[in-house]
């Protein structure tokens, strides 16, 4: 995997990450926890937030976020693409022997394990 080289591919990854989630409505914490795949870093996780709110992708209310998008769902037969190998599944940390990664126009996040990636693009519901 590619890891995002600059702050800026971080922050379109994680602008595209939240343009992408299934839900409509997720908490501040969710949203938190799905962004926190692309950086750990407080400063980069409002500024994804702040951007996707100036874009268009989101709104806030409170701590929650509404998402804003025009079925823009991540389509899991092209663009989930699963590698074997030797990884550790960037949402949870657990080894892993197939590693799921996200295609997005903005970069590839990954690895994840099959139950994280559900949850990171908002498919499962145990995230919220």
């Amino acid at each position: 995997m590619n890891e995002p080289a600059s702050r800026e591919e971080r922050l379109e990854l994680g602008v595209e990450l939240l343009a992408h989630l299934e839900r409509e409505e997720l908490s501040l914490p969710a949203a938190i926890d799905r962004i926190e795949t692309v950086t750990t870093s407080p400063a980069l996780t409002r500024d994804i937030l702040d951007a996707a709110e100036k874009r268009g992708v989101i709104e806030r209310e409170d701590a929650r976020l509404r998402v804003r998008r025009g079925g823009t769902y991540v389509n899991y037969d092209s663009q989930v693409v699963q590698r074997e190998g030797e990884f550790e599944c960037r949402r949870c940390g657990t080894s892993i022997t197939t590693g799921h990664f996200v295609t997005l126009d903005a970069g590839e996040l990954g690895p994840f394990g099959s139950s994280c990636v559900r949850k990171v693009t908002g498919r499962d519901d145990d995230a919220e």
